[in-house]
């Protein structure tokens, strides 16, 4: 099958698309022009949103937005050095999975499933 790459302007944005075909077990491959301008590596996060199907990089600087915080804190009790890089990337892959589950306890309160929280409930240490 011939693909055609067609590039649309939406906005001042350019909206690039490109036909592609899936295989008999719903497999699909991504263009190489597509996977190396998004930087692509070995996983991808795949969202519905509507009646779109959203594929998208893994990034792992997750939790990048509380960096300084996580340093300041590791800085305060003593950390230095390789020990502070090794317990920086420790913490910093924690506040993804923590985040989320903030999320989904907002979405069961908002659906009336869960029980309801306290700001201190939400924000409270876990150690």
């Amino acid at each position: 099958m011939s693909a055609m790459s067609v590039t649309l302007m939406k906005g001042c944005d350019p909206v690039e698309k490109k036909k592609i075909s899936i295989s008999s077990k719903r497999q699909i491959t991504i263009p190489q022009k597509f996977y190396t301008q998004l930087g692509f590596d070995d996983e991808a996060e795949c969202i519905v949103h509507g009646n779109e199907l959203i594929i998208r990089p893994i990034k792992e600087e997750n939790g990048g937005e509380f960096a300084e915080q996580i340093l300041e804190d590791l800085i305060s009790k003593g950390y230095s050095g390789d020990e502070l890089l090794i317990e920086f990337k420790k913490t910093q892959k924690k506040v993804r999975p923590a985040v989320e589950s903030l999320i989904q306890e907002a979405d069961r309160v908002a659906s009336d499933e869960g029980r309801y929280g306290t700001y201190d409930d939400a924000f409270k240490s876990e150690e």
